[in-house]
């Protein structure tokens, strides 16, 4: 175990009451922290999934997996090689104590974005994304978060718990408001919960499409992206906890993260990637190329080529 700053040679942090460990990194994250763009971090929760667990395993599993990838992204003409992408390892959190993580991923997320980079987090469940948009929001006023899933989660409380993988876009939208939450991908869900979402924000059909929608109303406010895996349909994406048939190609999602370099991300992050029913690694291959263009999306807009 270590912290960042031993991670990542240099800078100060601010984490140091955080622990760490430090699995293999990213492919070609080789940048420092207090010069990154991006930095990629592990929130390895997995307390409150309702079908089949596994994605504590995910982070490590996209790293180790990530070697198979080129470097070099042809759909946005950019390669890792030169971008500012700083891997720090994965957050030890307490076993048991969900408000306690949650605590210590605000945290973590709280002191990348006041260093200046983009938190770019690898769950774990999809409640870790209600403890990084906390911390996103409380850095940029009016937030708007875009939600890339299979199912709505919306739900009051799920099996008596408000705080689930089942609630967390009902408590992101608390703490944004749910006019500025947008849901693209959604196929599941129940009669309240498509009720509930507010008007104009459920965009179905084509991923891309439906982006290059919110992109366009959005405009320069600053935006939390959130992917579960489970957008995708279960023949490319079999390694999740709730697979859904229905959902995008694997094409289809790269497509659509590869319009980010549009949009001003003050945040992102990747979660549900269950390596026990991986066959082949199907599914965190997919996700560790979403990672790639998402990182590579956000170096070309700070170069000022995605604008």
């Amino acid at each position: 175990m270590n912290t960042p700053g031993q991670a990542a040679s240099g800078a100060a942090t601010g984490f140091s009451s955080i622990s760490w460990e430090q699995p293999r990194r990213f492919l070609a994250c080789r940048g420092e922290l207090d010069e990154a763009t991006a930095v990629i971090f592990g929130a390895p929760l997995d307390a409150t999934i309702s079908y089949r667990p596994g994605a504590r395993f995910g982070p490590a599993r996209i790293r180790e997996v990530s070697g198979v990838l080129e470097e070099y992204s042809p759909i946005l003409d950019a390669d890792l090689c030169s971008a500012r992408v700083c891997d720090i390892g994965d957050i030890v959190l307490p076993l048991g104590n969900v408000p306690a993580a949650l605590g210590m991923i605000e945290a973590c997320v709280r002191g990348i974005v006041r260093l200046g980079p983009v938190p770019v987090m690898l769950g774990g469940e999809h409640l870790v994304t209600l403890a990084a948009v906390k911390a996103v929001a409380s850095q940029f006023p009016g937030l708007k978060v875009v939600h890339l899933d299979a199912h709505a989660d919306t739900r009051e409380e799920y099996l008596g718990e408000r705080l689930s993988h089942a609630t967390v876009m009902r408590r992101v939208g608390e703490i944004v408001g749910r006019d500025n939450v947008f849901h693209l991908g959604i196929r599941s869900g129940t009669r309240e919960e498509y009720l509930d979402i507010a008007e104009g924000r459920l965009l179905s059909g084509d991923l891309k499409d439906s982006l290059a929608s919110v992109v366009d109303m959005l405009g320069a406010s600053p935006a939390y992206v959130t992917v579960d895996i489970d957008v995708l349909d279960p023949a490319y994406a079999p390694g999740t906890g709730t697979p859904e048939p229905g959902g995008a190609t694997s094409g289809e999602l790269l497509g659509a993260v590869s319009l980010l370099k549009h949009l001003n991300v003050a945040g992102f992050d990747l979660v549900e990637v269950a390596p026990p029913y991986d066959h082949s690694d199907i599914t965190a291959i997919a996700a560790a190329k979403v990672v790639r263009e998402v990182v590579l999306a956000l170096e070309l807009r700070r170069r000022g080529r995605g604008a």
